[in-house]
């Protein structure tokens, strides 16, 4: 095999082939027509002399060579686009470029508004799709179609590049006119009524099976721990309901502590300390090593760094 016979193209339809298994999925990615695909297939076996994708009942499936090639094909092509981006820079003020963001909503709250004024200040024409955890799947990402994943997470792919974003402790948003206002400890804490929020990873979520506690996040695996579990009469993956079930319906909010200074200057609830240790929650970015030497990329990411550290440094995390 001689490189001057090779179409380096090639390599990226293979690349987009072992990632779709879906030769009309793959030339849509490409933005190529199904034929065109079809013959790069084609050209590809007669390349390596050897099938690479192989139709069975669920569906395309790459051959023993194909598996090998992969990470190869895609750290070619990663070296190639690093090289292709050296002395390019990325013209903040002047770009129109979208960012497709997979936010949560306590990312989305805290975090987004402050991004947004400094890039109305310094890129204005730059625009933010800010997408669910619903909306987005483990290979939207891995493709490069979603820009950013900004989350907490249990478990991080090991392909994505990862960097925190901040580490935030937990507060205790309580009803002002109450009781438990009045006397705040552990045993009225779990008398009280409360509302779990949370929503981590991809995709669509599952429901939650309230006696499963160690499956319900940090709050109730450290009350698990002191053999105590909450009275939860709510659960939701909003924020913001969360916040305002303190406020009309009395329930206890457990949250990451900026989540609940969005409500500093509502009389109506009060923000205390919980009344037993919970860990630290930290906050991530992840994206795609398709990504990593994009330079418009390099400087959203960047840029999201140095809002986080002002909004850190602000609120003493």
């Amino acid at each position: 095999m001689q490189l001057d016979k090779i179409d380096l193209n090639l390599l990226r339809y293979l690349d987009s082939l072992l990632r779709e298994q879906n030769v009309t999925h793959a030339a849509n990615q490409l933005g190529i027509t199904q034929p065109a695909m079809s013959n790069g297939l084609r050209r590809l076996r007669d390349l390596f002399h050897d099938p690479l994708l192989v139709r069975t009942s669920d569906g395309m499936m790459p051959t023993a060579l194909a598996i090998q090639l992969q990470p190869r094909v895609q750290s070619i092509l990663q070296a190639v686009d690093e090289v292709l981006h050296l002395g390019q820079s990325f013209e903040a003020e002047s770009s129109s470029r979208v960012f497709r963001i997979m936010a949560s909503d306590y990312a989305e709250a805290t975090l987004i508004p402050p991004l947004m004024e400094k890039l109305q200040a310094e890129a204005p024409n730059v625009i933010l799709d800010v997408m669910n955890p619903s909306d987005v799947s483990f290979h939207d990402v891995e493709k490069g179609k979603v820009d950013l994943v900004i989350n907490r997470f249990d478990i991080l792919p090991q392909s994505f590049h990862q960097k925190s974003v901040w580490v935030d402790h937990f507060s205790c948003l309580v009803p002002a006119n109450s009781d438990i206002a009045k006397n705040f400890n552990l045993e009225t804490y779990l008398a009280s009524p409360h509302v779990w929020v949370s929503k981590t990873g991809f995709g669509v979520g599952v429901g939650i099976q309230p006696e499963e506690v160690q499956k319900l996040g940090w709050v109730d695996a450290s009350l698990s721990d002191l053999g105590f579990k909450r009275n939860i009469r709510l659960f939701t993956r909003n924020y913001n309901v969360a916040m305002r079930a303190t406020e009309q319906l009395g329930l206890i909010a457990t949250l990451p502590s900026l989540a609940t200074r969005l409500m500093k200057d509502n009389d109506n609830v009060v923000v205390l300390p919980p009344p037993f240790d919970i860990p630290p929650v930290e906050l991530k970015m992840l994206w795609s090593p398709l990504l990593q030497h994009d330079p418009g990329h390099i400087w959203l990411r960047s840029t999201i760094a140095g809002c986080a550290r002002t909004i850190a440094k602000n609120n003493n995390l």
